[in-house]
């Protein structure tokens, strides 16, 4: 099991329009809402692969409710922590290209006894869990060690963490050293403090983190895919989305996929593979939606074990 930990889950609303013109008055073409944050979205798409997890989130205000139901109309296990603050509403504007434009709200202001309730609810899961995955940004009240005292308790219990954040509360998490983590390009760059333009760029700042003690890197690459890079391998793969619609959530998707691989028992090289096909499907979906199986089956992936690390990004 896959248990997914979103201090900051959201109720994603999504709005199509024919083009963004900032200071005007803009009609709908269409408009979703789904429940939205990082780890919540890992957790749509594993059920919705058939994989085994639980969400573990705060819930809290008219939102959370909403939320809940959201959730169980997608058929996702959770572990709910009440809060007192209402969880936050955020909002992607989307444009025919697959442009998105994102509004996001700080989230709830969570108190000490509030956190500490979030924590034990996700360690309370450890027993049964193949992997526990922290995600998202922190909302107000949530010390930027949180993720950091994640992976400690975790690897005192002997389960696997992958973090997927960003910030100060990525860079506390860094020191307890997760077995995995899923920076996209940028949040890597702010890890190590400079421009990664190329393939080799990206290579070698993984290789750094691994050999700092992150078992595993997996960075998301956009349109360029996404680079895994271990000890002893480094394996490029990447797709072309038909007809992209929404990049919300892909990332998230791309994470799912990687982490049920491996549980899987699959080579990194497949894990990779699987994780680029979920993560380009969701591209493919409106607003944050989430692949099922079958729409997977028109994604082609090309896996390269041996890379061309002169590749220039975004081009």
């Amino acid at each position: 099991m896959i248990v997914t930990v979103t201090p900051n889950p959201s109720i994603d609303r999504a709005v199509m329009i024919e083009a963004l013109h900032p200071g005007e008055v803009h009609r709908a073409t269409a408009n979703r809402i789904d429940p939205g944050g990082k780890g919540v979205n890992a957790s749509r798409a594993l059920a919705a692969q058939g994989a085994e997890t639980t969400a573990v989130l705060p819930i809290g205000g008219p939102e959370g409710h909403l939320l809940e139901e959201l959730l169980d109309h997608d058929d996702v296990p959770r572990r709910s922590v009440p809060v007192s603050g209402a969880v936050r509403m955020n909002i992607s504007i989307l444009e025919p290209d697959g442009t998105t434009t994102k509004l996001n709200e700080p989230g709830p202001d969570l108190d000490t006894h509030e956190v500490q309730a979030l924590l034990e609810a996700a360690l309370g899961l450890a027993g049964g869990a193949d992997w526990i995955v922290g995600c998202g940004s922190l909302p107000p009240g949530v010390p930027a060690d949180f993720y950091a005292s994640l992976v400690m308790a975790a690897r005192e219990r002997e389960v696997r963490v992958a973090i997927d954040s960003s910030g100060p509360s990525m860079s506390a998490a860094m020191a307890a050293r997760p077995h995995l983590i899923k920076p996209n390009n940028e949040e890597l760059e702010e890890l190590v403090g400079g421009d990664l333009a190329t393939l080799k760029d990206v290579r070698d700042a993984a290789r750094s983190l691994v050999d700092a003690g992150i078992e595993i890197v997996a960075v998301s690459l956009g349109q360029d895919g996404a680079l895994l890079v271990t000890s002893d391998e480094v394996v490029h793969a990447h797709a072309r989305a038909r007809a992209p619609l929404s990049t919300v959530g892909a990332g998230d998707c791309m994470l799912a996929g990687l982490l049920h691989s491996l549980t899987q028992g699959l080579s990194a090289a497949d894990s990779l593979a699987v994780a680029v096909r979920w993560g380009t499907a969701a591209v493919a979906l409106p607003g944050s939606g989430v692949p099922r199986p079958e729409d997977l089956r028109d994604v082609d992936v090309t896996v390269d074990t041996s890379p061309s690390l002169t590749y220039r990004l975004g081009h």
